[in-house]
């Protein structure tokens, strides 16, 4: 039997999931510099080891309100070409999930919830799986954003 390891993070009331091998750390929230004009799920940028992250609000994404209290954490994310921050309400723990608790979603095919691809069963809570990847290409606006990070990084490299 197979199985994933993945980290767990609350939002709102309810526990997701990304694949450990995606994440590069967790920290606490710093300092993140707000840009006006961006869409509403990006709370602005911030500075992890020495390099400029957008930072994604997971909360305003899902549920339209912002993620903000003293449990607050950063996910550092690695989706294909792109890393982001993910602030979420709280960072629990990392888990094994077999691939008999994984039960595919049909929620995946409605256009707004692409990137949940699983739903992890366990006896006291319900985990949802998501894939920083879809979501990355899913996000209104996302496209700009990469594209802005992508000209970022060549103007610091020619500096």
């Amino acid at each position: 039997m197979t199985s994933s390891t993945v980290v767990v993070f609350r939002c709102g009331n309810e526990d997701y999931a990304i694949a450990v091998d995606q994440i590069i750390s967790i920290e606490k929230v710093a300092h993140i510099n707000p840009v006006p004009h961006l869409p509403h799920y990006v709370v602005g940028l911030t500075k992890n080891r020495g390099e400029l992250l957008p930072v994604l609000d997971f909360e305003r994404i899902l549920y339209n309100r912002s993620a903000n209290s003293h449990d607050t954490r950063l996910v550092i994310v690695q989706a294909d070409d792109f890393v982001f921050g993910l602030q979420v309400v709280e960072a629990k723990e990392i888990l094994v999930l077999s691939d008999d608790v994984l039960k595919q979603v049909g929620l995946v095919n409605y256009a707004h919830t692409k990137y949940f691809t699983a739903v992890a069963n366990l006896d006291d809570r319900m985990i949802t799986v998501v894939s920083p990847n879809v979501l990355c290409d899913t996000l209104d606006g996302i496209k700009e954003i990469k594209q802005y990070m992508v000209e970022m990084k060549q103007q610091q490299a020619e500096a």
